[in-house]
């Protein structure tokens, strides 16, 4: 039986980021024990047996309420924390199942964290991460970070054996590798729409200069142009002065307002899934949006203007058949899909995606029924990385044993309104800096 109530699984999940939220929350519902993907259930909400608890770390992506809204998850509760208010209330509170949606330091951070917090407990929740898309870079780096969970979500079959191939590689247990998919895939299957739409997915870091986002911006006007009848749509992730997962220097928005558009293109915004409803083709240099399209049979094209490259993210794409550049688009290109590679990615357009998840639930149902769970034993350790683990730990204010530091930040909700106020205008001087004062400076040192 789950640990905390003998009818109700309770779930927590961390997150620290708008895009980690979504794939965090999504997860944990498609994940839960007490509801099987069969049952039909939408995974925006949790079953009726499962209370699912949220948890927003506190830092620079801590995303908004309009952010939070878009994304569509509801929870049960949903609070910001620090670092150590969250390990604080994992002492405090009991839980079936955690998942730990955070970038790689953070879940390592948590995880030596949690085995401190957990270290005289004789149950603890069964702890669980993953990756909130393509991984097509610092594949090692992140995925040792990650080590230490009961179970590490894999998206597809190809992430799955590479994931295990790092961890038998440095000697570490790969038991934990758990194949599954994206937990946002979904929706109705492709049919041609009037008018036909074109949908360029942006993303806030790729590409990273002026010319390179200048040029992209001003193809997808010029698509515009040579095809009046066409809805030409850029889907913007998030709006100027939010932060997403990654830092965005030069918002989309800021670069149209140089422009002088078609009546038949347009700025949208809005969940995902929703925008592709109206999609009959989607666009993007390498987000995981394509993902979402291919598993609806949407017409997806990867773009190779700027060349096919690790530093873009759409060399994860060769061997897809979806490369191809806006003179092809504008011709009237649209690609077919490799039905081999689709299929590893975990995209399961083929129908499979049903029992994608049934794997991690069994391995959960398990954990759980064993009564209690092992210490958390991550392969970073004081021995394994001494000059590299500390930096990890400190940067959410723990010793190299996973304690809290001394001085570091918790919440006191007694001057709550107060401290709000004051972070909120931290962050908006800080994302104010990042996108404003910062490419000035660059600029400035280039001449």
């Amino acid at each position: 039986m789950p640990a905390s109530t003998a009818n109700t699984l309770r779930i927590a999940v961390l997150a620290d980021s708008d895009t980690r939220w979504k794939w965090g929350a999504l997860t944990a519902n498609r994940i839960s024990p007490t509801r099987p993907e069969e049952a039909g259930e939408s995974p925006e909400t949790a079953g009726p047996d499962t209370r699912l608890d949220g948890f927003l770390l506190r830092g620079r992506a801590t995303p908004t309420a309009r952010q939070l809204h878009e994304v569509g998850v509801r929870a049960d509760s949903l609070r910001e924390v620090t670092a150590v208010e969250f390990l604080r209330e994992m002492t405090q509170e009991t839980y079936d199942v955690l998942v730990l949606a955070l970038v790689g330091g953070g879940v390592q951070a948590m995880l030596h964290g949690l085995a401190h917090a957990w270290r005289e407990r004789t149950r603890r929740p069964v702890v669980v991460t993953g990756y909130v898309g393509v991984v097509y870079e610092k594949l090692a780096d992140g995925l040792l970070l990650r080590h230490g969970a009961d179970l590490v979500l894999a998206n597809s079959r190809q992430d799955a054996e590479r994931f295990r191939a790092v961890y038998e590689g440095v000697g570490a247990d790969a038991s934990s590798v758990t194949e599954v998919a994206l937990p946002f895939l979904g929706g109705a299957p492709y049919e041609k729409k009037d008018p036909y739409t074109v949908v360029f997915a942006a993303q806030p870091s790729v590409p990273e200069s002026r010319g390179d986002r200048t040029y992209l911006l001003n193809r997808l006007v010029q698509h515009a142009r040579r095809h009046p009848e066409r809805e030409v749509l850029l889907k913007l992730r998030s709006k100027p002065g939010e932060h997403t997962t990654h830092i965005e220097e030069l918002p989309y928005q800021k670069l149209a307002q140089k422009q002088q558009p078609p009546a038949n293109f347009r700025l949208v915004y809005g969940n995902m899934g929703e925008v592709l409803d109206r999609t009959d083709l989607l666009v993007t240099v390498s987000s995981t949006a394509a993902l979402e399209s291919l598993h609806r049979r949407i017409p997806t094209v990867v773009l190779t203007d700027l060349g096919v490259r690790e530093a873009l993210g759409n060399h994860h794409f060769v061997g897809s058949g979806c490369l191809a550049s806006w003179d092809q688009l504008d011709a009237g290109h649209e690609p077919l899909p490799d039905p081999e590679w689709v299929s590893r990615q975990g995209v399961a357009a083929d129908g499979a995606y049903a029992t994608a998840f049934d794997e991690a639930r069994r391995r959960i149902t398990a954990l759980l029924a064993a009564g209690g769970l092992p210490p958390l034993k991550p392969y970073y350790t004081p021995v394994t990385a001494p000059g590299y683990l500390p930096g990890v730990l400190a940067r959410h204010h723990l010793a190299p044993d996973g304690s809290p530091l001394p001085g570091a930040p918790a919440a006191d909700r007694a001057a709550g309104p107060v401290r709000q106020i004051v972070r909120r205008a931290a962050r908006g001087a800080y994302r104010h800096g990042v996108q404003r004062v910062a490419p000035v400076i660059r600029r400035m040192g280039e001449l």
